[in-house]
């Protein structure tokens, strides 16, 4: 079978979008490809960004292609399948302009995870993946009859037809991926880097997936939900290749990245460097100096709240006090050139009290944002608790409530986000 993955051009424009907009490697489709590929079939692997290519010339390198299936992602990389664009103006637009030219199609990420109904309709793909797609990918074109794959779901007649749950990739056995030379040659993006000496290109690795905490915030319910380790051999194979392809700095994507001792002692005499989101109060001093002897060069740590109390609201389940985790993150940055502290508005902190920590933290090194609008999305624990389960519309409710309780937003929304049927009407059935 002829398959074509795509990653399409994303675009932000009045989007809520608050990820980074750079390219990055898609990972999702990277592990279906090795799959798709070791059960004989004919893979042709598309990104808009690395390729610089919009969604009417990728269309086109489809459409030359002639798959018998094409699939096509609904967020930008694994990366940010938690803080999705909610639109899927984007992959609507790659739709349209393949025009029925790719065989059958499938839309894997978050949107169809959680609402495949609204999904189906909105993209007009003959079926979903729920959860995390690579095995389900595989299997799709393994089997002619769609009904019979499981976690999957299509529109028979006006009703949504549903074949199993969301599914958890095993993930652990996943084998090193290997990426073009032309893909990792255009990634100069280093991302979430701020120190200023950068050598050779960028790329994202997955060490483990999923994490065993369950912030309120976290949209991850349906997806990279549960922890999981990937096995080391297979972690330092794939980065050996891209130092090989001449990356300088890796970042891992994983949601929690824990303290891997084995991990960091074989980065130590590797020549590459990295950057990890993690919990700061999982952390001991001396597992921090071996992070940044082992080339640790930026840690997001989410912190969310610099309260006792609105870490509490957000189900952090952190033993320690603000004065702990503060020194942790300055012990922290005495290792790590950059360490950014992540906040969240949250209602129950004390404004005053927030400023007084941010400028303490800011004054020894490490960089606290100011606190970001929570934006309730379907896969997180905060909007079933609004909510209930989502349904059809819990995009547009989601979205409402977030334009309706918030009069600034972040400071990489540099437009004012537009109402979410504004944001599809070109591009999506409604």
């Amino acid at each position: 079978m002829k398959v074509a993955l795509v990653n399409p051009f994303w675009t932000y424009e009045h989007s809520i979008y608050f990820g980074c907009r750079q390219p990055h490697l898609p990972l999702e489709l990277g592990y279906s490809k090795a799959m798709l590929e070791a059960d004989g079939h004919d893979v042709l692997m598309l990104d808009g960004q690395l390729q610089a290519l919009d969604n009417a010339a990728l269309a086109e390198q489809v459409a030359s292609f002639a798959p018998d299936m094409t699939v096509v992602t609904t967020a930008p990389t694994y990366l940010f399948w938690r803080c999705a664009p909610p639109e899927l103006r984007v992959p609507g637009e790659f739709l349209n302009h393949l025009a029925g030219r790719g065989g059958r199609t499938v839309a894997v990420g978050p949107h169809g995870s959680a609402t495949p109904a609204p999904t189906l309709r909105k993209l007009g793909v003959d079926v979903v993946v729920r959860g995390e797609c690579e095995e389900v990918v595989a299997e799709l074109a393994r089997q002619s009859d769609w009904s019979k794959v499981a976690h999957t779901a299509s529109l028979q007649g006006d009703g949504l037809a549903c074949n199993g749950g969301v599914h958890v990739s095993p993930f652990v056995d996943h084998l090193a991926l290997t990426w073009p030379s032309d893909w990792i040659a255009a990634h100069g993006h280093h991302h979430h880097r701020f120190d200023t000496v950068q050598k050779g290109a960028g790329a994202e690795v997955e060490a483990s997936r999923g994490c065993p905490y369950n912030c309120s915030f976290c949209a991850k319910i349906d997806f990279r939900d549960a922890y999981r380790r990937r096995k080391h051999d297979a972690i330092v194979a794939e980065i050996d290749g891209l130092i090989a392809q001449g990356v300088g700095y890796i970042y891992f994507i994983d949601e929690i990245f824990l303290p891997q001792k084995a991990l960091l002692e074989a980065l130590v005499d590797r020549d590459v460097q990295f950057g990890v989101q993690t919990r700061i109060d999982l952390w001991k001093p001396e597992l921090l100096e071996l992070l940044g002897a082992a080339g640790c060069v930026s840690i997001e740590a989410g912190l969310e709240s610099l309260t006792v109390e609105g870490r509490a609201m957000l189900a952090k389940r952190c033993r320690l006090d603000t004065e702990d985790l503060a020194a942790l993150l300055i012990d922290a940055r005495r290792n790590v050139p950059f360490v950014q502290a992540n906040l969240i508005g949250v209602v129950e902190d004390d404004p005053a009290l927030v400023d007084y920590w941010r400028k303490h933290l800011i004054d020894h090194g490490v960089w606290a944002n100011e606190p970001v609008p929570l934006y309730p999305y379907p896969s997180s624990p905060s909007y079933r608790e609004l909510w209930g389960e989502p349904d059809d519309l819990a995009w547009e409710r989601a979205h409402e409530h977030y334009l309706a309780s918030f009069r600034s937003f972040s400071d990489i929304q540099d437009q004012r986000p537009h109402a979410l049927a504004e944001l599809e009407s070109s591009c999506c059935n409604h």
